[in-house]
């Protein structure tokens, strides 16, 4: 392999990776603020304890996340120095923006609400992890606003002496069509994994523990957030998919693996062939209409297929190929509306348990709870590749290709070592993270203090609140 399919397979690790991690950050923030809110209102010792133990599991999380997240800013000045000098001046100011204002925000924080217990006042720490909360979102997103920009590019205006973009309009930036569907779509699915993780957590715990009425009150917490986020989610990227259509049709169409143009469009729920290479898929489960609906939002919409959108490609900017991998497209797709169409059934399921107060004796239900953790991030696994692999060829659309960004003073050698390393360090990374996580999610609430009074020399004056 080239250097810049070695480039984009470390930076596809590093950003796979990284994305397992920020929507549990976000999501649980979230929900760690409404069990504090709830102990803060309520005064029960109880609510304090299960706000610490879930506390515990986003802290893991948010450590993890940072050091996978830093890794991505280095590659940007390594293997794509041509890309970052091209978009330098509308994609820097985001970033900055992201690790001045929002991380600093959220970190700084997250440090207070952590130490913060029996030093603070009640009100003061409570607003602390709500501002973890605010600060995790608007980092979120400055990072889609980047992200949407590489999209869909807006507000930019092009220097005559050396054709790079420049910004011209910060208010184009965060009202690009493609990051506000976007953004709500992520802090959507965001939700959804903290709401399903804390489930897990709770349903485990509820099946094992001796404390099955406390989490009987985390599990009712995440069933609430899970049914209507889901629901959400599922409008809302509908009508993501109606955006990018108008602004990157290759991505649609390759989502389908629709080869010749149609209309009106069917949907197909699975198919063997139709990708790269191979335009006469031989197995087809088709919805009559669903696919025009999902692309244009009308009944007979017209759905470009991928042979004309090459050709007006060719014809635009010159010879090359423009489809994107379909294999990847095709399944990203289903993964993702499949997944979360069953994230959606488990939160009516659980909604229905809850009306009829037999949530805790439902055995099966907690046994599928506790294993549907793993949906959330394969989930939004796929919808990350759904969306950047279904840019390329394009590093820019429409303005710098994947192969032009790469930095041509870093060899094959060296990339083929750093991509060793780093999955190395990642899969050691992995073992640690699920090792804490696992180990916290099953001790229960022994470990968490009941007292105000702190740990240690009893001499020592509590600081209460």
């Amino acid at each position: 392999m080239d250097p810049t399919d070695l480039a984009r397979i470390q930076f596809a690790t590093t950003s796979i990776y990284h994305f397992v991690f920020v929507p549990v950050t976000i999501g649980l923030t979230f929900l760690v603020a409404v069990l504090h809110t709830q102990w803060y209102r309520s005064g029960q010792e109880d609510h304090k304890r299960l706000t610490r133990f879930f506390g515990h599991l986003l802290l893991i999380n948010v450590a993890v996340g940072v050091v996978t997240g830093l890794v991505q800013e280095f590659q940007f000045g390594t293997n794509w120095s041509a890309y970052s000098r091209f978009v330098g001046d509308v994609f820097g100011a985001p970033l900055a923006m992201e690790g001045l204002a929002a991380f600093f925000l959220e970190s700084t924080f997250l440090g207070l609400w952590v130490f913060g217990w029996n030093v603070l006042p009640r009100r003061v720490h409570l607003a602390t992890i709500w501002l973890v909360a605010v600060g995790a979102a608007l980092s979120a997103a400055f990072i889609m606003a980047a992200n949407s920009w590489m999209q869909h590019p807006v507000g930019y205006t092009t220097d005559a002496q050396t054709g790079r973009p420049q910004l011209s309009s910060i208010g184009d930036l965060f009202t690009n069509p493609v990051f506000v569907w976007g953004y709500v779509h992520v802090i959507l699915a965001s939700l959804l994994t903290g709401a399903v993780l804390m489930l897990a957590v709770s349903a485990w715990q509820l099946r094992r523990s001796e404390h099955g009425e406390l989490f009987r009150r985390s599990a009712k917490l995440a069933i609430v957030v899970l049914l209507p986020v889901s629901i959400l989610a599922l409008g809302v990227g509908s009508h993501l998919g109606v955006v990018e259509a108008e602004y990157q049709p290759m991505k649609i169409s390759a989502a389908e693996a629709q080869w010749e143009t149609c209309q009106p469009c069917s949907f197909s729920l699975f198919q063997i062939g139709g990708g790269r290479n191979d335009e006469t898929p031989n197995q087809v489960l088709e919805v009559p209409h669903l696919l025009s609906l999902l692309a244009t939002g009308t009944w007979n919409g017209q759905v470009e297929g991928l042979n004309a959108l090459q050709a007006a490609d060719v014809q635009q900017y010159g010879n090359g190929n423009y489809v994107p991998n379909v294999f990847v497209q095709y399944w990203s797709m289903r993964v993702m509306a499949y997944l979360g169409s069953l994230m959606t059934l488990i939160g009516l399921w659980g909604a229905w348990l809850l009306y009829r107060r037999k949530l805790t004796e439902s055995r099966v239900f907690l046994a599928v709870a506790t294993w549907a953790v793993v949906a959330p991030f394969l989930m939004n696994t796929a919808g990350w590749m759904l969306t950047e692999n279904g840019r390329q060829p394009w590093l820019v659309q429409g303005l710098m290709k994947t192969a032009d960004g790469v930095s041509t003073s870093v060899s094959t050698t060296e990339l083929t070592i750093s991509i060793g390393v780093l999955v190395a360090v990642y899969v050691l990374l992995g073992i640690v993270y699920l090792f804490l996580m696992l180990r916290y999610a099953r001790r229960g609430l022994e470990l968490e203090h009941a007292p105000d009074e702190p740990t240690g020399d009893r001499r020592t004056p509590a600081i209460t609140y």
